[in-house]
Order: structure tokens, then C-alpha cells, then sequence
């Protein structure tokens, strides 16, 4: 068993999100990986436990995954945007505070904002989803 601070873990700034082949820009945002199952080495991550800061006005842009994605926000107010895939407007948009939890499931197009004036925190849990085989 290991017991660490979030602090312990490397605080690392996003710059780019891929989408549709191309690379978005990501502004003031960062993620620090609290689980030790993250990334395999092709992006596809079993189980991962991630906590997130955007700075005010930080927004993570359109994007989509095929893992599975639950975010509890712990500080902070959001635009949680759910994209039309083909036109890459956003179809839904629904506003987040702390205690809200937002589920995202495999491929859906999705991004967020921090709408707030201060930095605001959530903490993202990941998982795999295969095809039948």
C-alpha cells in the first residue's frame, strides 16, 4: 500500500489534445497522474486516477476517446460542452460546480472550460472499453 499527497505527484502542463488527425490547443491546463496504471504506451489506459487544475478561462478543447471517462469536480465552476462530431459545434452545454460529477462515455466529442475566477480542480477517472471479439 502507498500512501502520497497529490503534491507528490508531477504536475504536468497540457498543450495539445488531438482530434480528427489534427492537434487543439489546450490553454491553462495541467494534470497530475495519481494512479500508477496510467498510460500502456499507446495512449489507451486501462485505469487511470488523474487530477486536473485549469487556470480561469483555461479550456481543454474538443475531443473524444475511446476509454470511458467519469470527472468529479472538486473546485470550481465548468462549461461542460458535448459536441456534434461532424459539424464540431457544440450541441449541449451544461454548467458544473464543485460536487457535480460528469460521465463521458467511449468517443463521445467533449471538451470544458473553467468559467470561474479562481483555479478550478476535478479529479478524472479513466477506463479501457474493448470490442467483443
Amino acid at each position: 500500500m502507498d500512501i502520497m499527497s497529490f503534491k507528490d505527484c508531477e504536475d504536468v502542463k497540457i498543450e495539445k489534445f488531438p482530434f480528427k488527425g489534427s492537434q487543439r490547443d489546450v490553454t491553462g491546463t495541467s494534470i497530475r497522474w495519481l494512479s500508477r496504471h496510467g498510460d500502456d504506451g499507446n495512449g489507451y489506459p486501462e485505469y487511470g486516477l488523474r487530477y486536473f487544475t485549469i487556470q480561469p478561462g483555461g479550456e481543454i478543447p474538443i475531443h473524444n476517446h475511446f476509454y470511458h471517462q467519469t470527472m468529479y469536480i472538486l473546485s470550481g465552476k465548468f462549461e461542460c460542452y458535448q459536441y456534434d462530431i461532424e459539424t464540431e459545434k457544440a450541441a449541449e452545454t451544461k454548467v458544473t460546480t464543485s460536487g457535480d460529477f460528469v460521465y463521458i462515455p467511449s468517443m463521445e466529442a467533449h471538451g470544458m472550460k473553467n468559467i470561474g475566477d479562481e483555479p478550478a480542480t476535478f479529479l478524472c477517472c479513466i477506463a479501457n472499453v474493448y470490442e467483443d471479439k
